[in-house]
């Protein structure tokens, strides 16, 4: 017998407390703010009075400004034709707010779809005129691919299966029709809040989709023995590889892989680290980066308090870093823009790291311009 309904967000108040906070907001000093900075990153939050919100951040760590959200946000994707980012609600909340970071247009908020909620990312069509989100067909136990028109008010005009269970981040790939998904394998119901599901039979995967027309061009899985290794975030280097990091399912003492890479018409190829770097993640990775700058790629995990650089031509660790709750990383200049839960901004811009003790960032950050 299921558990009483939990979780799921009131769509009509949702509505109302996000446009008026966002409203609210978007004052014109903050935009002209935004404008003025060299460059701005977005990234979810709670602050210690328990307010979930986006704030928008200057390369030095600074808030230009902080939008509300009625409850905890994930991830932000940003489209650079129209300019608008779009925060999406943390697993399973059934909210995303679409806005402008500069003030130019209010903000806009979708609301998921009968039976379907967000697993907190999406990603823009090359033109901006369409958003892809993964989301859960629950009561189905099956992954999706809700399609919004964002030249309609962000409108949903369809989905499409991703051909597995928990589909998490999502990217568009280089040719600009490819999108590939992590399939995080593990079955999830709102009933049951964020309690994970059928550990035992989970079967994570990597799949490389056509978004214009749904069709599944590859699936990849992991060998059996680690199919408690759920595939989660990803960022595509400058060569086309797409690097993923996993989350462990299994015993702690375990010590698998975490991470690894995957191309069109090729396996899965995991990467080699040392012993002590690979124990440092706890068997978790909360965040990928790609820096095209550096030809690297940044790995995080808040429950090990560690990031590490990988270099992408070799596939070495050049650097790592202890830092207790990192998961947020974005590429700045050849380095990286790193975020953690006790409110620090570790930004290469500046001399010094901020630290803001108010506010407990999210797994993410993006920059938005």
């Amino acid at each position: 017998m299921r558990a009483p309904k939990q979780g799921l967000i009131n769509r009509r108040f949702f509505l109302k407390a996000a446009g008026a906070g966002f409203l609210a907001s978007l004052a014109p000093e903050a935009a002209m703010a935004a404008l003025s900075a060299d460059a701005v990153f977005a990234t979810a939050f709670v602050d210690r009075d328990e307010r979930y919100g986006i704030a928008v951040l200057s390369e030095r760590g600074e808030i230009l400004h902080r939008l509300d959200l009625p409850n905890r946000g994930h991830d932000v994707t940003f489209d650079p034709v129209t300019r608008r980012s779009v925060a999406f609600a943390r697993r399973p909340g059934t909210f995303a707010v679409v806005f402008d970071h500069t003030g130019r247009g209010e903000p806009v908020t979708i609301a998921s779809a009968a039976g379907r909620h967000f697993f907190g990312h999406g990603v823009f069509s090359p033109d901006g005129r369409l958003l892809y989100a993964t989301e859960n067909d629950f009561d189905a136990a099956a992954g999706m691919i809700g399609i919004y028109d964002a030249t309609d008010g962000f409108s949903r005009i369809g989905e499409f299966p991703t051909h597995g269970m928990d589909p998490h981040e999502l990217l568009l790939m280089p040719d600009g029709k490819t999108l590939a998904i992590a399939n995080g394998g593990i079955e999830t119901h709102p009933d049951f809040g964020r309690a994970k599901l059928k550990i035992a039979t989970m079967q994570p995967s990597l799949v490389f989709i056509d978004r214009e027309t749904g069709d599944l061009f590859e699936k990849h899985k992991l060998p059996s023995a680690l199919h408690k290794l759920s595939i989660r975030h990803m960022a595509i280097d400058n060569a086309g590889s797409v690097w993923f990091g996993c989350q462990y399912e299994g015993p702690a003492l375990d010590q698998p892989p975490l991470v690894g890479t995957a191309r069109p018409g090729e396996e899965l190829n995991l990467v080699d680290m040392p012993p002590d770097v690979l124990a440092g993640f706890r068997n978790y990775i909360g965040s990928v980066a790609a820096n095209g700058d550096s030809g690297t790629v940044a790995v995080s995990s808040p429950q090990g308090n560690q990031m590490a650089v990988i270099e992408t031509s070799t596939r070495k660790i050049v650097a790592r870093r202890d830092m207790t709750e990192v998961c947020g990383l974005a590429p700045d200049g050849a380095d990286y823009l790193a975020t953690t839960g006790e409110g620090r901004v570790v930004c290469p811009a500046s001399d010094d790291d901020r630290t803001l003790p108010e506010y407990v960032w999210d797994n993410h950050i993006l920059r938005i311009g």
